[in-house]
């Protein structure tokens, strides 16, 4: 995209300012000096947010500071993504910026690690995005006036590092969070039952899938041409710019096809065995997972962790391959209205999505982890698929592409209904204990807050000090 007058559109302007800001509002700096509680010669109406004339350190969290400027940027960022601001004061946005900076000094102490080549990833990627919207990555320098590119980028890494142990703390208290049936039922019966509340109409649905068969001499040119990556490669060429040009994974190839794994993350066993098989720097031949064919090249070991880059290539599928699979579920289709066999049968021993065929087919939503699907909740493509479905009655089959571009051929159907009701506890468990875990998650971060605030040290500058914070930062 090309700009004009070196000026950034108002259209991406706002997407990438927007953007950045979620990132840009506290910044990441060492206090390596005594702060002096300088008062502004003026006091400062902090019940609202107005422009403050001199930017300085207000406050200490352990290694980090808070700048005046933090507190604007940070509503600026709200207004940028078209929220509202009303309402909210300095001290409650001051609160904010403290609570990320004690999430992130305590991360350092519990040896939470986040690595450089991690941080560095994430920000290759968000830039990215960022210039892919304004042409340039020297029109972002030129409006955050800093000297050069690098100036820029150090300026976000730090940003982002601290973002990021900032999540992984937050993660940490959270995760090692559990509730017992008990508590949830201690949760459910304290709740009155005019304040119980209303779940609205849901649905379980079973599917099952065929999915058309890829030819021999398809996978043998993804082969061919993953090997042909793998000696130019070896010959010096840039695995990362490959992956960008060319791998069909969504998830890396902007970022140059980089993931960092270990043993226990949620990759494809065929995926980590290769990964964890291989040396630094060398590259692995070809090969297949359910995702299509892959090559691996790894850059780092780290202890269990290893860091590398990935190209996907995927098996073109034939148009005489897709009618043949249309076919396929067509006549599993009329088994099951000529009840031949039922819709789980048919799922367990004919769909080809291994993913739902233990359980018939029943589809799981992955917002909830539970079988059923509120209507007002539905992803849209797959309310026009269901809506209009009888008990009992099975779609015609419905030509459908996967969040990997697969195509493949569906049939879907309606296996149990929930009107809107009151919440129950037999019926709604599920909904139940994860408002009360909740709950729980909640009581265990204000609890961290309290201990680590008096472990910690917290300095308060001028007039934030008359602040009526929710935490007790001002150790009163």
């Amino acid at each position: 995209m090309l700009l004009k007058k070196s000026l950034i559109p108002n259209k991406n302007f706002k997407i990438v300012f927007g953007f950045l800001l979620l990132f840009l509002c506290g910044s990441v700096l060492q206090a390596q000096e005594i702060i002096k509680e300088d008062v502004a010669e003026k006091p400062v109406d902090l019940s609202v947010n107005q422009k403050r004339k001199i930017d300085g350190i207000i406050a200490t969290v352990g290694d980090y500071i808070v700048l005046d400027s933090d507190i604007d940027k940070a509503f600026l960022e709200i207004t940028a993504q078209g929220g509202s601001v009303s309402g909210i004061t300095r001290c409650q946005m001051l609160g904010k910026l403290l609570e990320d900076k004690l999430y992130a000094h305590q991360a350092i102490q519990d040896s939470i690690i986040v690595t450089d080549a991690e941080v560095k990833g994430m920000m290759d990627q968000r830039l990215d995005y960022m210039m892919k919207q304004v042409g340039s990555i020297d029109k972002i320098v030129e409006y955050y006036k800093k000297g050069s590119v690098e100036e820029f980028k150090s300026y976000f890494f730090d940003i982002l590092k601290e973002q990021q142990l900032s999540s992984q703390m937050q993660k940490k208290i959270v995760d090692e969070v559990e509730i017992t049936p008990e508590e949830v039922r201690n949760f459910f019966k304290k709740i009155p039952k005019d304040e119980l509340p209303q779940f609205g109409a849901e649905m379980e649905i079973a599917q099952i899938v065929a999915k058309p068969i890829v030819s021999q001499a398809e996978k043998q040119k993804v082969i061919d041409k993953l090997n042909e990556f793998k000696r130019e490669v070896e010959n010096g060429a840039s695995f990362a710019t490959k992956a960008v040009l060319y791998s069909k994974d969504p998830g890396s190839s902007s970022n140059g096809g980089y993931y960092k794994i270990n043993r226990k993350t949620g990759f494809a066993k065929e995926f980590k065995d290769v990964a964890f098989s291989l040396q630094e720097g060398e590259v692995s031949a070809p090969f297949e997972t359910d995702f299509g064919f892959h090559i691996i090249k790894v850059e780092k070991i780290k202890g269990q962790e290893v860091e590398l880059r990935h190209i996907l290539l995927v098996p073109s599928v034939s148009e005489d391959a897709l009618n043949e699979a249309k076919e396929r579920i067509t006549l599993i289709r009329n088994k099951i209205i000529n009840k031949e066999i039922s819709f789980a049968d048919a799922a367990r021993t004919e769909s080809d999505q291994k993913e739902t065929r233990a359980n018939g087919g029943t589809l799981i939503n992955t917002d909830t982890q539970d079988t059923r699907f509120e209507l007002t909740k539905m992803n849209p493509t797959m309310y026009t698929r269901i809506s209009n479905l009888k008990d009992d009655e099975v779609s015609q089959p419905i030509l459908d592409t996967d969040e990997k571009g697969e195509k493949s051929y569906v049939i879907l159907t309606v296996t149990n209904r929930i009107n809107e009701h009151t919440a129950d506890y037999a019926l709604d468990y599920v909904k139940i204990k994860d408002l009360a875990l909740k709950e729980k998650q909640i009581d265990a971060i204000g609890k961290w807050f309290d201990e680590k605030i008096k472990e910690t040290y917290i300095k308060i500058i001028g007039e934030y000090k008359e602040c009526d914070f929710t935490n007790n930062w001002l150790k009163k």
